[in-house]
């Protein structure tokens, strides 16, 4: 063998094995970091979310809203404030878990519906959102979000109807968002004073359709469950400010 051959490989393969433990090294800070990129943004995602529903928080709604509402391109806007009517007495008469799968629901419909606009939970069974403006006129628009969340849904075991009552004003390209979320969910209020009315056309807050036994007899009857009743809108309302 040519001896300056034999040089070379040698020294070949000298510097390839003085380069494997740097190579070795390099991939496990590359998965390192890669590892820590991803929690890093779990976290991310955890501070700005709800944990039930998937929804942004408050925080994150106000800090994307206002820049939304700034983007005069992103306009017409409309602001969105809605809870679920009788909601503690879902609890109540279903258990909490029950009361999640609503939340839960209310939400996915809430996403599908907003077409890519901004929604969120701002806490318990309140939700808001900045929606694309519509040719329809406000009212129908809110009417039309009612019915579309008020679709039946199985909860316990038994088809369910849960009412939501929804506030809905538009939003000028100058305006603060915290004021009109203030306006929208002034909005919902008289939506529900209106349905407190005499003779005024509503769904009650929660439907429950099922079988029920009466007394000690095995004979069953369908019946209509009707649970809850729309808040006090004599009391102020806390700020939903951030």
């Amino acid at each position: 063998m040519d001896p300056l051959a034999f040089m070379a490989g040698a020294a070949a393969a000298a510097g390839a094995c003085a380069a494997l433990p740097l190579y070795v090294r390099a991939r496990r800070a590359e998965r390192l970091a890669a590892r820590l990129g991803a929690e890093l943004e779990i976290e991310r995602h955890a501070a700005s979310h709800d944990p039930l529903t998937g929804l942004p928080n408050r925080r994150a709604f106000y800090l994307r809203g206002t820049e939304l509402v700034a983007d005069r391109a992103r306009h017409p806007l409309v602001a969105v404030v809605l809870d679920v009517d009788g909601f503690k007495q879902i609890n109540d008469v279903f258990g909490h878990s029950a009361g999640d799968e609503v939340l839960v629901t209310t939400a996915r419909r809430l996403h599908a519906y907003a077409d890519g606009g901004l929604v969120a939970r701002l806490g318990g069974d309140e939700f808001a959102g900045l929606l694309p403006g519509r040719a329809a006129g406000v009212q129908e628009q809110a009417d039309r979000l009612a019915e579309a969340l008020a679709a039946p849904m199985r909860l316990a075991g038994q088809i369910v109807t849960v009412s939501v009552s929804v506030g809905l004003v538009p939003v000028e390209p100058d305006a603060h968002l915290a004021d009109a979320v203030h306006r929208a969910d002034a909005a919902m209020y008289r939506s529900k004073g209106t349905r407190r009315r005499p003779h005024a056309a509503a769904p009650p807050p929660l439907t429950v359709h099922a079988a029920a036994r009466l007394g000690d007899h095995q004979h069953l009857v369908h019946t209509t469950l009707r649970l809850g009743k729309p808040r006090d809108t004599t009391s102020p309302r806390p700020s939903t400010a951030p």
